[in-house]
């Protein structure tokens, strides 16, 4: 109950930034848009391919493995190139300033290079994890899920450090790791997390909404297909503004972590609990 006392205190914070700048949440919006555009595109080259009949007759292929490592590189991209333009423009607002959102792109794009390299790693890692989770039975599923904590530790501030530092990934990877030993300790696990509380509200918004969705199918289909679009819409508006939340305390944490004011919105204590010792 501490943890998610102390995780609702971030989420308001993060959320002080967000009703300063409301047009941050345009940002997970457009990636949304634009990755699930470039999910279509490469599935389609996939089938077009004969990746289904392949995928019957033989399994994975080595040009299907090509195409799946091509779909996580361009999913990564688009994911990390639109929240480098959020982390952007949320960090010139901790900063003082008065963001637009073409100011998050333009930052995002000086950066473009770093930000493909980061996504060729983050496909990467996150091709190999999956191998282990799927192939290495129940030792590979552990390793995988250990692995993957610690890596997204490890790269909390990966994006960040991009944006802000202007240095590589493999440099920012090093820098991510150096900052969270320096600042948190040696060994660390996290302690507060927004997408704790989102995940909270998203499940309470989908099992009330789904308790009235059938209650008015019940009464009509009508108000049932209705009330199902609104709960779709609702769930959908909560993880974009979870997304917002989530970049904007990124960038305060960074902030905090290399001895730079987090801003007005964010207490120090609590941002200094964001992990604790194993």
């Amino acid at each position: 109950m501490e943890r998610i006392s102390r995780s609702w205190q971030l989420v308001k914070a993060s959320w002080g930034v967000l009703r300063a700048d409301r047009e941050l949440l345009l940002f997970p919006v457009v990636s949304g848009i634009a990755a699930f555009i470039a999910a279509a595109v490469v599935l389609l080259l996939w089938a077009g391919s004969g990746g289904l009949d392949r995928l019957d007759r033989d399994g994975l292929g080595l040009i299907d493995l090509v195409l799946l490592y091509v779909f996580y590189f361009v999913i990564s991209t688009v994911v990390v190139f639109f929240n480098s333009a959020l982390i952007a423009a949320a960090n010139i607002r901790l900063e003082g300033g008065d963001p637009t959102l073409s100011e998050g792109f333009r930052i995002a794009l000086s950066h473009l290079p770093a930000i493909l390299g980061w996504a060729a790693i983050a496909a990467t890692v996150g091709l190999v994890l999956q191998a282990l989770r799927e192939r290495g039975g129940a030792v590979g599923a552990i390793v995988s899920l250990i692995g993957g904590m610690a890596w997204g530790l490890i790269t909390f501030l990966v994006v960040p450090i991009l944006v802000v530092e202007g240095i590589g990934p493999v440099e920012a990877i090093k820098r991510s790791a150096s900052l969270l030993r320096k600042t948190w300790g040696e060994q660390v696990v996290g302690n507060l997390s927004i997408g704790l509380v989102i995940g909270l509200a998203f499940i309470g918004l989908a099992v009330l909404g789904g308790i009235i969705v059938a209650a008015l199918f019940a009464v009509a289909d009508v108000l049932g297909i209705l009330g199902s679009v609104a709960l779709v819409v609702g769930l959908m508006i909560v993880g974009l503004i979870g997304a917002a939340l989530s970049g904007i305390f990124n960038v305060a944490l960074y902030r905090y972590a290399v001895g730079k004011d987090p801003g007005q919105f964010f207490a120090v204590e609590t941002l200094a609990g964001a992990f604790r010792a194993k």
